[in-house]
């Protein structure tokens, strides 16, 4: 499955320009604004005669700018660009999920979610518009909370039924896309709660947070469910906390049989930063430091980062520091996604994969993360999407505070 999906998503990317034109989809792709973006388009058409352009010249430029409009919160742009019927690609399709998702999560916009959900979903199903990348089930998951919220519970539980049955290839616990199955169980717990069934929303949120499959989103609705079974928030807040720290001290015990106890030096590793100034990764020796290898079509990689960002607030006043070194791509790429994806992360740049070979990024694939220790030698050498923001979140600092055990006790 996760073969499967990457190599749609690549495929996806290729959509270059075919045509003489100096103005083309590569271009376009790096332009961040999409006010920006739709003037390059209009010029872009400007500079081609209409019957020389096809629906596949044409195809990327609309179904992105219909995706990014929706993003920006233009339903009128976004339904003349998809009125336009372009062939939405597997990464555009995605875009537009991952608006709806955000705007379900963020609970607002709760009828154009379920409307826009339900014609996507009629598309998929009359076969106007392919799906090869499992969001099915997750159109079917918005629509299902939409529904709850608007009143319309037995739609909501029909649809929410059918998302479950759809994950057939297990794409829930395959910890490709980010917190798949912590949003499902949440979301599930939403239409739940408003089906009557309160008790039954916290008990799956409980032993969610337990098995720590979830993330801020989840907490949240367990608390208000809380208060709900038990007729008043107190004692929430130390109810969750403990359910966390249970969960991350099973993590713990698991991260510890990862230690690295030879005594393994880092290489010399001098990479630039997205301004293309060198970072000497020695220079951060007496910190505890973190280097994760990343691309930006690597979906887990970026699924990583939200529980990245818990570890780097957590320890923001000790001597730790983690960079995301992305491999292989050209700095206007890596520059474009960091800013379209709002990444905070202190990131680097790695075209030629120098520090890829050093490290045998290609042989163990990414994301992959490497922990070195106060003297800058390698403690933890790990691969791999965790599956979960919180999961994720308790691995690293389980890496980061093993360390700091270990030389406390020297």
């Amino acid at each position: 499955m996760k073969k499967t999906i990457m190599i749609l998503l690549l495929v996806s990317q290729s959509f270059w320009a075919q045509t003489s034109s100096k103005k083309n989809y590569e271009v376009f792709s790096f332009i961040t604004d999409v006010n920006n973006a739709e003037v390059y388009y209009n010029e872009f058409l400007q500079e081609n005669s209409s019957d020389k352009l096809d629906k596949e010249q044409l195809s990327p430029f609309q179904a992105q700018l219909a995706a990014d409009w929706l993003a920006a919160g233009s339903l009128e742009k976004y339904n003349y660009y998809k009125s336009l019927n372009p062939d939405f690609s597997a990464v555009h399709l995605l875009d537009l999920c991952n608006v709806l998702e955000s705007w379900t999560d963020e609970d607002k916009n709760t009828a154009l979610v379920e409307k826009i959900s339900s014609d996507l979903l009629n598309e998929i199903n009359k076969g106007t518009l392919s799906d090869g990348i499992g969001r099915t089930q997750i159109l079917y998951e918005v629509n299902a909370v939409a529904n709850a919220r608007l009143g319309n519970i037995d739609l909501a539980m029909k649809n929410i039924e059918k998302s479950t049955s759809l994950d057939k290839d297990g794409l829930r616990d395959a910890k490709y896309f980010k917190d798949t199955k912590a949003n499902y169980l949440n979301r599930y717990a939403v239409i739940l709660s408003a089906a009557g069934q309160d008790q039954k929303a916290f008990d799956l949120l409980t032993k969610a947070v337990r098995d720590a499959d979830s993330n801020p989103l989840l907490l949240e609705t367990l608390k208000k469910l809380y208060a709900k079974v038990k007729g008043n928030s107190e004692g929430s807040s130390k109810y969750i906390t403990d359910l966390q720290n249970e969960a991350y001290q099973n993590v713990y015990k698991k991260v510890e049989k990862e230690y690295i106890k030879t005594i393994k030096p880092m290489p010399k590793t001098i990479i630039t930063d997205l301004n293309g100034k060198n970072t000497n990764l020695a220079d951060y020796r007496g910190k505890i430091l973190v280097i994760d290898f990343w691309a930006t079509l690597c979906k887990p990689c970026v699924a990583a980062f939200s529980g990245f960002e818990l570890v780097v607030d957590e320890y923001k006043n000790e001597p730790f520091q983690l960079f995301v070194i992305d491999l292989f791509e050209t700095q206007e790429t890596v520059k474009t996604f960091v800013t379209k994806k709002h990444i905070t992360l202190d990131v680097l740049h790695d075209e030629a994969s120098i520090a890829g070979d050093t490290y045998s990024i290609q042989t163990k694939g990414t994301p992959t993360k490497i922990v070195f220790d106060y003297d800058g030698n390698i403690r933890f050498d790990s691969s791999g999407y965790q599956g979960s923001t919180h999961r994720e979140y308790y691995k690293l600092k389980s890496m980061v505070e093993i360390i700091k055990n270990k030389h406390q006790k020297k």
